[in-house]
């Protein structure tokens, strides 16, 4: 395990200040394909897909069930999460940096011992939010996630600009602390880093716990079925099967009519 210290953090953040051209316009800037991506609504609809493939990795489910507050406060819990990430995609570079020391902070206080094991994560072992793969993974799942669904809505993004994407949200992951040389240069290493990691990951007792808290289960709401359908369909089957999710006819055409309304809208 390798975590990534306030040390490191500091550095990461001095090296992507001398990339920055234009501190006011933030890590990327209104020309790129980041914000392109990033600013549309319909990226949402992956956030179902991100948060069930980050609560697949054993640590990020434990730590969630051991520190997180979400259960008690669900809106509070969203409107800190994005209010952190949209400022460290969009905001002054200032911003985006004190925001990413804020997070660290957070982070640096979620330690703890695995409860339940898996293959690969015994039972006992120690995690750690800061922790170099840990951290990865978030970042991959956000990336993946983000780009997969645009394209399900505009249509297939050229290569050059899928690896572009990829690219630019260096930038992000520097806000994180992760180290320049963990990250994929190129979109068709990310897609197979998240594909292979979600197809060994070991969906445990904790993850589904959480998962059904925030699908609605087993008493949905239309728009925690609408969730559930979505998610099934944009996540690898190996997560799908290992959370429940549903994956009949019936989910598959709700979750049509889902995109088709998300294309028309848009």
């Amino acid at each position: 395990m390798v975590e990534v210290d306030r040390p490191a953090l500091e550095a990461r953040l001095a090296a992507l200040r001398a990339e920055v051209e234009d501190p006011g316009a933030g890590i990327h800037g209104p020309s790129t394909v980041t914000w392109r991506i990033t600013r549309e609504v319909a990226v949402f609809l992956g956030g179902g897909r991100a948060v069930l493939l980050q609560l697949a990795h054993p640590w990020v489910a434990q730590a969630i069930a051991d520190h997180s507050r979400t259960r008690a406060d669900v809106t509070g819990r969203v409107r800190r999460t994005f209010g952190l990430v949209y400022t460290m995609a969009f905001g002054p570079l200032d911003q985006a940096e004190a925001a990413a020391r804020r997070l660290h902070g957070i982070h640096a206080r979620i330690t703890g011992v695995l409860g339940q094991g898996g293959p690969g994560f015994p039972a006992g072992s120690r995690y750690a939010a800061n922790d170099v793969d840990a951290l990865l993974w978030v970042w991959a799942t956000l990336v993946d996630s983000a780009l997969r669904v645009y394209q399900h809505v505009h249509g297939p993004l050229p290569e050059r600009d899928r690896d572009r994407y990829v690219g630019e949200n260096h930038r992000f992951a520097a806000l994180f602390g992760i180290p320049a040389a963990a990250l994929p240069a190129r979109w068709s290493t990310l897609a197979a880093y998240v594909d292979d990691t979600a197809a060994r990951l070991p969906v445990l007792e904790a993850a589904r716990t959480t998962a059904d808290f925030l699908l609605g289960r087993p008493d949905q709401n239309a728009a925690a079925r609408v969730l559930e359908a979505v998610t099934a369909e944009l996540l690898p089957a190996a997560v799908r099967d290992g959370f429940g999710l549903r994956d009949d006819a019936g989910s598959r055409r709700l979750a049509a009519r889902v995109w088709a309304g998300a294309r028309l809208i848009t």
